[in-house]
């Protein structure tokens, strides 16, 4: 392969990653990795996750989420009891005790999406606007994953890249 072609290859791969996640700050809380799963066709419901860092001294609480890509969210815990997966809505909110992280994550707490506007698709993003009872409000842009993505895309990680149709000459 010449030197014009592997540049020009490399140039692409990096073309097709995403920007590094964004970072929203509201009073003490810094908000990273805001992300969703793609849903299959047909599917009226999705989750978002992210992480919210309190920098701060004092406690605050994560009390509601809103978003124009579904009519209803909700803020919801997953939990395994005897064996058995619940999910319940926080209707007293979420708890960022201060100077601790807390990760929304699959198979534990979650932005509940439902009855969404349109399915969510691999490498689109949509906002949530996340609201604290102390700090305010926050607008998060998610990056929307593959379907069954466990973790978001970090920056540095390349996508996958389908070899298949590429011709090398060496």
């Amino acid at each position: 392969m010449s030197r014009m072609t592997f540049g020009l290859l490399a140039l692409a791969a990096l073309a097709a990653m995403p920007a590094a996640a964004q970072e929203a700050k509201v009073g003490d809380l810094v908000i990273t990795q805001a992300w969703s799963r793609a849903t299959p066709k047909g599917s009226p419901v999705a989750a978002g996750y992210l992480t919210i860092r309190n920098t701060g001294s004092t406690a605050d609480k994560l009390i509601a989420a809103e978003t124009t890509a579904a009519k209803v969210t909700q803020v919801h815990e997953m939990s395994m009891e005897g064996g058995v997966m619940k999910m319940r809505q926080m209707t007293n909110g979420l708890d960022i005790p201060p100077g601790k992280t807390v990760e929304l994550k699959p198979g534990g707490y979650h932005i509940m999406l439902m009855d969404l506007a349109r399915p969510l698709a691999q490498g689109d993003s949509y906002r949530i606007t996340l609201v604290f009872e102390h700090a305010g409000k926050a607008s998060v842009d998610f990056k929307v994953g593959g379907i069954g993505d466990t973790a978001p895309m970090k920056s540095g990680d390349a996508p996958a890249m389908n070899h298949d149709a590429m011709h090398m000459n060496h």
